[in-house]
């Protein structure tokens, strides 16, 4: 029987060769296929990219405003302003506004961008509704009273401000 088996792995070796040998007129080595069973995976080899020739232009809205706060969405101001200084920027405009205790705050402000919106609750008369520009120290009163939603908020203000002011489908 052994001897049954070395002719057969002896053919075997000569069918192997022959399938193998090179012709002499060829000078590249030849392709092996790769196994399906090979242990070391397949790397595809990608074209590498062109470089770039320009540098990428930065969006205008992925940046905060110098107030700090985007403009693509509002939030609580967290004491930039605080609503003190929102009052105090409102009575320098609105000299009958009650003294002291007269005018507390409803809503506290939020902001996007530079611009913010504050609700005051006003001793005797309805809320206030307050919408300031700029920054903590140096507010400006764009609008205060029951329709804030004025020309000039909706020309300029930023969109997520328009919609938190209800300024949006007016």
């Amino acid at each position: 029987m052994r001897t049954g088996a070395a002719v057969l792995a002896i053919v075997s070796l000569g069918f192997l060769l022959s399938a193998c040998r090179n012709d002499t007129a060829q000078t590249a080595p030849p392709q092996v296929k790769p196994s399906l069973l090979s242990q070391e995976p397949l790397v595809p080899v990608l074209p590498p990219l062109p470089e770039t020739t320009t540098a990428p232009v930065p969006s205008a809205t992925a940046s905060p405003s110098p107030s700090g706060f985007s403009e693509q969405y509002v939030t609580y101001c967290a004491g930039r302003p605080t609503s003190a200084q929102v009052i105090a920027a409102v009575r320098k405009v609105r000299a009958n506004l009650p003294a002291g205790n007269g005018v507390s705050v409803q809503k506290e402000p939020v902001c996007s961008g530079v611009w913010q919106y504050t609700v005051l609750n006003v001793t005797g008369s309805e809320p206030l509704q307050v919408i300031t520009k700029g920054s903590p120290n140096a507010l400006t009163v764009v609008t205060a009273g029951t329709a804030p939603c004025t020309v000039e908020v909706r020309a300029t203000a930023p969109a997520a401000f328009l919609d938190a002011v209800d300024c949006a489908d007016q």
